[in-house]
């Protein structure tokens, strides 16, 4: 049985604004990863972070094949969802389970990014900047 937070991290939303965007974003990463070669994480939609067993799957998830382990996660919601995915990415990385180091969450109707890191907290400064992958998550959209 799971808990009603464990059903929270794990809830899906698939409406067709918030499947474009992480579709674009998928996309141009995928693009920087499989053509260029300009990033060394590879982006994976609704991947599972704990393949053994059930466990949470962002909307978008940054892979380290090397390193087998996810530093970066991006969730993509509404602003009613915000504060409540925010929370959801602070549990994720806090819980130093996944080796999370980066998590985003994007509104979409605000155009707004929001970001947390394990060892900063709160980005309120550049809050689309990926250290991990030395890039600007708004300049994909």
């Amino acid at each position: 049985m799971i808990t009603l937070e464990e059903a929270i991290i794990m809830g899906v939303n698939a409406p067709r604004p918030h499947q474009r965007v992480i579709s674009k974003l998928n996309t141009e990463l995928g693009i920087l990863y499989y053509k260029q070669a300009a990033i060394v994480l590879e982006p994976f939609p609704e991947m599972m972070l704990d393949e053994d067993k059930t466990s949470p799957t962002p909307d978008l998830s940054l892979y380290d094949n090397v390193l087998d382990n996810t530093p970066v996660i991006i969730e993509v919601t509404k602003t009613g969802m915000v504060p409540s995915d925010l929370k959801k990415i602070r549990i994720l990385i806090d819980s130093h389970d996944y080796g999370i180091q980066e998590g985003f969450v994007y509104d979409y109707k605000r155009n707004e990014w929001h970001k947390y890191h394990r060892d900063k907290g709160d980005i309120l400064d550049r809050p689309s900047f990926c250290e991990t992958i030395n890039l600007d998550l708004a300049t994909l959209l």
